[in-house]
């Protein structure tokens, strides 16, 4: 199937991006890698360089995307996804006019729009593109993705989702998919606030937690989080999926833009709040179901 598939390139390689780019790896004619750390990249490059693409590493974004057709962002935060597009050395400068960016990194509004505007200007369509489902989404090729722009570069990229995602959706102009994926953490906080003091609740009367959750999992309470995070959760295991450091970064820009649009979000101010809480009992790095450790 590769012949159907163009050449890509892949920015960052983080926990998402490093299986991301090697499902396109299987499909993709080439894929070039750059990373900030090198080594990384290069062991990424030992992992996939016996899949179908021709696969590669680059020293610098703007390298990467040199012949690119469609390239990939998956990094930090705004500042990283600025950096690696539009600096010096970045993506942009690379690549040629008919060419598609598509930025999966969880980012602002702002941001967004700034990169489509730039893209525009080089004859270059831009894709604003977030994902959820975390590391296990990724390796499993079972992600979603919000995405924001024009149909047409909606299209095109359509079938390179389908290679790391089980569900894609154009939702709006430039900017949509940050916005959606704003919704998609408002209500992850709240959902977990609600399952830790649920948790927590168990534990005190003395239930067992696990046959808890068997059965009101198959109700009305039933939600992913309860699926995949409330017996780790009860077992105060934090090490699974996405990084509380990175949750406050998101509710940040949620919150931000709540402002800006006057939304009311008590709640996720509240669990914003509770996650500081957790900063300072230096989990930064667990998984955002660490909000039980706060009530003990």
């Amino acid at each position: 199937m590769s012949g159907d598939y163009g050449r890509v390139a892949f920015i960052g390689l983080g926990v998402m991006g490093y299986p991301m780019a090697g499902h396109l790896a299987k499909q993709a004619s080439a894929v070039t890698v750059f990373n900030r750390s090198s080594a990384r990249a290069s062991l990424w490059l030992e992992d996939y360089r016996e899949s179908s693409a021709a696969c590669a590493t680059a020293t610098s974004p703007k390298a990467a995307a040199k012949d690119a057709d469609l390239v990939f962002v998956c990094v930090g935060n705004d500042d990283d996804v600025a950096q690696v597009v539009l600096g010096e050395e970045g993506a942009l400068a690379g690549l040629s006019p008919g060419s598609l960016l598509i930025d999966h990194t969880t980012a602002s509004q702002a941001l967004a729009q700034k990169l489509g505007t730039a893209c525009t200007a080089q004859s270059v369509g831009f894709l604003d593109a977030p994902v959820s489902g975390g590391q296990a989404g990724a390796e499993n090729g079972a992600l979603t993705v919000m995405t924001g722009g024009a149909k047409e570069d909606y299209k095109r990229a359509g079938p390179y989702f389908d290679c790391y995602a089980k569900k894609h959706a154009l939702m709006g102009e430039i900017g949509a998919g940050q916005l959606t994926k704003m919704v998609n953490q408002i209500c992850i906080a709240g959902v977990l606030q609600g399952l830790s003091e649920g948790v927590h609740f168990a534990q005190q009367a003395g239930l067992d937690v696990d046959a808890v959750i068997d059965v009101i999992s198959q109700g009305a309470a039933q939600s992913w989080q309860m699926n995949n995070r409330a017996n780790t959760m009860a077992r105060d295991e934090y090490e699974f999926g996405f990084a509380v450091d990175w949750m406050r970064k998101d509710l940040g820009i949620a919150l931000g833009t709540a402002k800006q649009v006057g939304a009311r979000l008590p709640l996720t101010a509240l669990v914003d709040q509770f996650y500081a809480d957790v900063q300072n009992m230096d989990g930064g790095r667990w998984d955002t179901s660490s909000l039980l450790r706060r009530l003990k």
